[in-house]
């Protein structure tokens, strides 16, 4: 059995919606429904009742809410209670970053952050946009680093979470240069000729802002899906071997632009663009839960306008709950 079962589990049975549940969690449908399957073909029993709407808990499904509720708690305290054990765990600071943002902006910003507040032990863990969010959500990290698009929000309890804004990234179509430096591909393509494409996953955050894009050009664009994956990394490879268009963070492609490798493929017009917030997020400190001093100290240095960052704010969302279990919902 997976936690992400119980996860999935839980969900569900406080939304009594598949779909709505398959949103939350950063799933497609059909990949949320057979997660459940799998949870209810570990245990035995079915789950959920099929038959009304909206959806309903099997007589046994109530019993293994309260179980999976409980079981969800051992498992977050008992990893919080190890890692507190770690040598350097209160004077390391744990982050939580998406791929992307872990290789392209993280570096960079470490070192100028380093020039004026000192040196840092950090641990990093690199992740999807979505367990991201619930590292941060379960206790697993002091501080996330994500995008943010009003459109696709990273939805925290704003009563809960505190959030800085640390800049902007813009995301661009781009293709491999001939000897010319002029790209191989440029939007929007033809229906008769349409563009080889290098996809992101359905469930990848920079794939949803993809559609975005896609979604409010005035132009159709004509795209010939030829590769898929999640890691903005891999599409950039294959891109820079001429195997079509890709849509990449601008942080991501400074040194092949420079290098003349790569080319925006839109013309440079803004149609085929969207900008995104990179966010700095912490649990915001209590007397029951004051977390690491080093990361008090971070984030006053970082919200008093000493170095890249905002003015300290709460995290926007659209629920004021204060309990973990309804941030785990809404992330």
């Amino acid at each position: 059995m997976e936690t992400k079962w119980l996860e999935d589990f839980i969900s569900l049975a406080e939304t009594h919606s598949f779909s709505r549940s398959a949103e939350l969690r950063h799933v497609t449908q059909p990949a949320f429904s057979r997660r459940i399957q799998s949870l209810e073909a570990w245990l035995g029993t079915d789950l959920i009742d099929r038959t009304s709407y909206p959806t309903r808990l099997t007589p046994a499904g109530e019993v293994f809410y309260e179980q999976a509720l409980e079981m969800l708690g051992q498992i977050n305290n008992a990893r919080a209670l190890l890692r507190g054990k770690r040598p350097t765990a209160q004077s390391t600071v744990d982050f939580a970053v998406p791929h992307t943002l872990s290789l392209t902006y993280m570096p960079k910003w470490m070192t100028t952050l380093e020039q004026g507040f000192g040196e840092i032990v950090t641990r990093l863990m690199a992740l999807n946009v979505h367990d991201a969010v619930m590292t941060m959500v379960e206790g697993g990290c002091d501080l996330l680093l994500c995008y943010h698009h009003p459109r696709q929000p990273v939805q925290l309890d704003a009563s809960r979470y505190d959030m800085l804004l640390l800049g902007k990234e813009t995301l661009r179509a781009y293709a491999r240069c001939d000897k010319a430096g002029v790209p191989e591909f440029s939007l929007p393509g033809s229906a008769r000729s349409p563009l080889p494409f290098l996809s992101y996953t359905s469930n990848a955050y920079l794939g949803r802002m993809v559609e975005l894009i896609l979604a409010d050009t005035k132009k159709p664009a004509h795209l010939d899906k030829r590769y898929e994956t999640d890691m903005a990394e891999g599409l950039k490879m294959m891109a820079l071997e001429g195997h079509g268009i890709v849509f990449l963070p601008e942080s991501a492609v400074v040194r092949e632009l420079k290098q003349k490798l790569l080319a925006r493929a839109d013309g440079g017009q803004a149609d085929w663009e969207v900008e995104m917030e990179i966010r700095l997020y912490r649990e915001r400190p209590t007397s029951q839960r004051p977390g690491k001093p080093v990361v008090a100290r971070l984030w006053d240095y970082l919200s008093g306008g000493r170095a890249p960052g905002g003015k300290g704010k709460r995290a926007s969302s659209s629920s004021s709950s204060s309990s973990r279990r309804k941030a785990a919902r809404t992330a």
